[in-house]
């Protein structure tokens, strides 16, 4: 009788994926950026081969430009499943996982192709393992870019330029430190809520990728911009862990393979567009300086490795520069 009971258990429970599955299932996928946005390329190409690879039994609905909350309350959503699928900075991820955070040090990475690397190979897989922790199926590490410093009164080319600046920063504990280092008055804004308090005077300074700052028009409310390129940040793709095991193997690896393609998309758009986009924020007006003593800069930042080695171990650094 009991394993009578179990088989039957065992049938009702593949009847309702095989139900759930020919009625289909629709993922919320949001983000902050605005559709205009290299963010919104990447969540169209993900819901448009999803949609196909799956004979449309998985389809996506898209949710730009913060509509579902800010940073923060999307992330909560995708732990507790309101929110399907959230892409975000890594930055924001890394409250719950601060050794994460070794990820956004100034001048981690040498170069874009040193960031893939390591993003994509062993160091990356076990950072997305540990959002199972939190509810969560890391998927990929998307590219934010380079971060560069604007302000509303002069170039920046060397770190003495920065001090007293009223520079708005994310939660990341480096950068946060960074600029301390450097005397400026560095304050915790949601982007959202960024371009007012530019475009007021609430901050008058602010550091990002050149595509977030085109694409949240800061440039019309900024005067200069000064390629610091001071740190690589990644975004992180993340799925409902409960939603993602609802899913059948074969559309898990669906999910799982778009995923990795549709990073690989975007990375390679945003290398693509980087100086078309230099050009159009020139012609509306933003000073673009490319004098930037980063050697100076990278000396600056080393007080922020030894921050985070403190409070972290060396693990993740170490594991980082052995990738070549």
């Amino acid at each position: 009788m009991q394993k009578f009971r179990t088989g039957i258990a065992a049938l009702a429970m593949l009847a309702a994926s095989v139900s759930a599955a020919v009625a289909g299932v629709e993922l919320k996928f949001a983000h902050a950026a605005p559709d205009t946005d290299l963010q919104q390329n990447l969540a169209t190409f993900f819901a448009d081969e999803v949609a196909k690879r799956t004979g449309g039994e998985v389809t996506v609905k898209i949710f730009p430009q913060g509509q579902l909350g800010n940073d923060q309350q999307m992330i909560t959503g995708a732990r507790s499943g309101v929110i399907d699928i959230v892409m975000s900075g890594l930055n924001n991820f890394t409250g719950m996982m601060p050794k994460l955070g070794g990820l956004e040090l100034p001048f981690m990475f040498q170069n874009r192709e040193h960031a893939y690397k390591v993003l994509d190979g062993e160091v990356g897989r076990g950072g997305l393992a540990e959002f199972e922790r939190f509810g969560m199926k890391g998927l990929a590490y998307p590219e934010n870019g380079y971060r560069n410093v604007t302000n509303n009164t002069h170039p920046i080319r060397t770190p003495a330029d920065i001090a007293g600046l009223r520079m708005r920063t994310n939660n990341s504990v480096a950068l946060n430190e960074l600029f301390a280092l450097l005397k400026a008055n560095p304050q915790q804004l949601p982007v959202a809520e960024l371009y007012t308090a530019l475009e007021t005077g609430v901050v008058d300074a602010q550091e990002h990728p050149v595509n977030i700052t085109y694409s949240f028009k800061f440039y019309e409310v900024q005067k200069y911009l000064s390629l610091t390129e001071h740190a690589y940040s990644a975004l992180a793709l993340a799925m409902n862990l409960d939603k993602f095991n609802t899913l059948t193997p074969e559309q898990q690896k669906v999910v799982m393979e778009v995923a990795a393609e549709a990073t690989a998309m975007q990375r390679k758009l945003s290398i693509e567009k980087q100086e078309s986009i230099l050009g159009e924020l020139a012609a509306a007006g933003l000073e673009i300086n490319r004098d930037v003593d980063k050697a100076a800069f990278q000396e600056a930042a080393k007080p922020t490795w030894d921050s985070y080695v403190a409070a972290n171990g060396d693990e993740l650094v170490k594991a980082v520069q052995a990738v070549k």
